[in-house]
């Protein structure tokens, strides 16, 4: 049976430029619907978290409108609804080993920009993923995870890679580009990353070797689809 392990962030909050948090976590879709299709396609499932602490799901990813209206917000709450108890629950980041997975998942949220972008132990996670032949997958704003690998020689495991993430267009849209410390897309390209954007909001993945990305929450389902395939 194929395993995948969800890595997603411990933060419940944010802190912007000017020294004040937003409130945040993990974007509902961006776990539900990868959660669902693997879980449907029979793979065997953990959730991780820095520290192991029970991960805040971003109340904003359960409103309507971020959902395409209040059905499909309804049916990503129940899925959650679903899954609490291995929500509230779950591993500790720091004691998984990578090479034990098939898949490597990391959701969104602006969850990742305050805690996994820093996170040295999940760097060092995401690189073994990687050398390990493991499918990485890192969707929306869970890119800012890539951020801290590094290899022994201090280079950046992903330079060259061909990637997507949140854009700087979509970041703009959502109100927060001018509030933000620093933009994903800015960074993944400081560090040798081959980014791409498609139009904002629409369905856009990237693979590249076993290196899989998307760039916002519509390409959810998709992502894990692919990867599904892949496997």
């Amino acid at each position: 049976m194929p395993s995948v392990l969800f890595v997603l962030t411990g933060a419940d909050h944010w802190t912007l430029k000017d020294g004040t948090t937003h409130p945040t976590g993990f974007w509902a879709e961006e776990l539900a619907a990868p959660h669902r299709v693997f879980s449907q396609a029979g793979f065997d499932i953990t959730i991780a978290t820095p520290g192991g602490v029970a991960p805040t799901v971003d109340t904003a990813s359960l409103a309507a409108d971020a959902n395409g209206g209040q059905e499909q917000a309804d049916a990503v709450a129940s899925y959650l609804a679903s899954i609490d108890e291995t929500l509230r629950i779950p591993a500790r980041l720091e004691d998984t080993v990578p090479t034990s997975y098939d898949v490597v998942f990391y959701p969104g949220g602006h969850g990742p920009m305050e805690d996994l972008a820093v996170n040295e132990a999940s760097g060092r996670l995401l690189t073994a993923a990687l050398d390990s032949g493991a499918q990485v997958a890192v969707l929306c704003h869970a890119p800012a995870a890539l951020l801290p690998a590094r290899r022994d020689d201090g280079s950046w495991p992903f330079a060259g890679y061909r990637m997507t993430g949140f854009s700087n267009a979509e970041e703009t849209q959502a109100g927060f580009a001018d509030k933000a410390p620093w933009l994903l897309e800015d960074r993944l390209v400081e560090l040798g990353a081959q980014y791409s954007a498609g139009d904002a909001w629409s369905v856009h993945t990237v693979h590249d070797r076993n290196l899989h990305s998307g760039q916002n929450p519509a390409s959810s389902e998709q992502l894990a689809r692919e990867i599904v395939e892949a496997l």
